[in-house]
C-alpha cells in the first residue's frame, strides 16, 4: 500500500511547498485537497516546469497552477476502467477516489501489475550519449586519489554505471565515454563487465574541459544526444527532455534543478546610503542550477576548438554569441543527485538506497 500522505498538500500550500512535497512523494504528482479532504484537484512535474518557465513566483498559492480537470477513477475499479483510462491518453498516473477523497494513486509503471498492460508507450529514444569521464575529481579527495571519480560507487555499482542504467530506460545504450585521468581503470572496469551496451572511448591526451573532447565527435552523430558529466544522476523524463528541446527548436538544452535556499538570519534592506529600509526575516531564495546534464544538435560540434581546453558554458556562450537559441529544461530539486563533494556524495547514498 502507498503511503497516501506524500501525495497530498492543502490547498492554502504555496508551490514551492508542493513542489517540495512533490518530491518527498518521488513520483512526480500531489493532489491537492480542501479543509475536509476532498480532491481539487491535481499538480504533476509537468506543471511545475510550465510555472517556472513562466516566471510564476514559487511564493504563489498553488492553486494558481492546480489542474481542476484530470482523470480519475472511483475505488472499486475494474481493470477494463483502467485500461480505457489509459488508452490514447498521455497520462501518468489515475488518483483513486471514495467520497471525493483521494485513497490510491495508479501510475504509469503500476500499470502491468494492476491491469496486465504492457509498457507500450514507454518512450524508446535510441539516442547516443556521452559521458565526461575525464575530470581528476579533487572535490571528491581522497577517494579520486585511488579511483577516478566514474568509478565512485554508490551502492553495489559505480557512479557511471547508475547513470548509465538511467538512459538506457529509455533504450539509449551506445555510450562514448570520455576518458584522461586513470583511463586505463574506466577501460578495465567496462573490459571486465559482461554489459548489452555499446561503449565506446575518446581519448583525451590533456584534460580538455567541459565539452573540449566533444569535438573528437564532429560529423559522427546525426541527431541530437545527451551530454552528462560523471558525477550526476538526473531522475526524470528523458523523452519530455527530447520533446522540450525539438518544441523550442533549440541547438543546446541545459537541464536545470530548482534549488530551495533560505537564509537563517534577518537580511537587512538599505537605502540612502545606510538607512535601513526593513528586515527581511530567513527569506528564501529560489535558483535554477546547472545540473552538468545537456541535450545538443550535432551541428554545434563545429564551434568547439580542436585539441582546446574548453567548458560547456565557453559552448554556451558562443552560441549565443551566433545567435543560436539555448534551452533550460527545469527539474525539481530532488531529481538531481549530485555527488561530487563528500557532503552531497553521503546524500546521494541515502538517496538511491530509501
Amino acid at each position: 500500500m502507498k503511503d497516501i500522505a506524500k501525495f497530498i498538500v492543502d490547498e492554502s500550500t504555496s508551490i514551492r511547498a508542493t513542489i517540495q512535497q512533490m518530491d518527498k512523494g518521488g513520483m512526480g504528482f500531489v493532489a491537492v485537497t480542501d479543509a475536509e479532504g476532498k480532491m481539487v484537484g491535481i499538480v504533476t512535474d509537468g506543471d511545475f516546469r510550465r510555472a517556472v518557465l513562466d516566471g510564476v513566483s514559487l511564493d504563489d498559492n498553488v492553486l494558481k497552477i492546480t489542474n481542476k480537470t484530470y482523470k480519475y477513477l472511483r475505488k472499486g475499479y475494474s481493470k477494463e476502467e483502467i485500461r480505457e483510462s489509459y488508452k490514447n491518453a498521455a497520462v501518468e498516473c489515475l488518483p483513486i477516489l471514495e467520497d471525493s477523497k483521494l485513497v490510491d494513486v495508479i501510475f504509469y509503471n503500476d500499470l502491468h501489475d494492476k491491469a496486465d498492460i504492457e509498457l507500450s508507450r514507454k518512450q524508446r529514444l535510441d539516442l547516443p550519449v556521452v559521458i565526461m569521464a575525464g575530470g581528476k575529481g579533487t572535490r571528491l579527495d581522497p577517494f579520486t586519489r585511488i579511483l577516478p571519480k566514474a568509478l565512485i560507487p554508490l551502492g553495489e555499482k559505480p557512479i557511471i554505471e547508475i547513470i548509465m542504467n538511467e538512459y538506457a530506460k529509455y533504450e539509449m545504450r551506445n555510450f562514448y565515454i570520455s576518458v584522461n585521468n586513470k583511463s586505463k581503470m574506466i577501460k578495465a572496469y567496462f573490459g571486465d563487465q559482461d554489459s548489452d551496451y555499446n561503449i565506446s572511448f575518446i581519448d583525451e591526451d590533456k584534460p580538455l574541459g567541459t565539452a573540449g573532447s566533444l569535438r573528437f565527435l564532429k560529423d559522427k552523430f546525426d541527431s541530437p544526444f545527451f551530454v552528462s558529466n560523471c558525477d550526476i544522476i538526473v531522475k526524470n523524463n528523458y523523452y519530455d527532455i527530447l520533446q522540450f528541446h525539438k518544441d523550442g527548436e533549440y541547438d543546446l538544452t541545459v537541464v536545470g534543478s530548482m534549488q530551495h535556499h533560505t537564509i537563517p538570519y534577518g537580511v537587512c534592506m538599505l537605502e540612502n546610503g545606510g538607512l535601513l529600509k526593513s528586515i527581511h526575516e530567513k527569506p528564501k531564495y529560489d535558483f535554477l542550477v546547472n545540473t552538468g546534464m545537456y541535450l545538443l544538435n550535432p551541428h554545434i560540434l563545429r564551434y568547439i576548438p580542436e585539441n582546446t581546453y574548453f567548458d560547456m558554458t565557453e559552448l554556451i556562450n558562443v552560441l549565443k554569441e551566433k545567435g543560436h537559441s539555448v534551452g533550460v529544461y527545469p527539474v525539481s530539486e530532488k531529481s538531481w543527485i549530485d555527488i561530487g563533494q563528500l557532503a552531497e556524495y553521503k546524500t546521494a547514498i541515502r538517496a538511491l538506497t530509501e
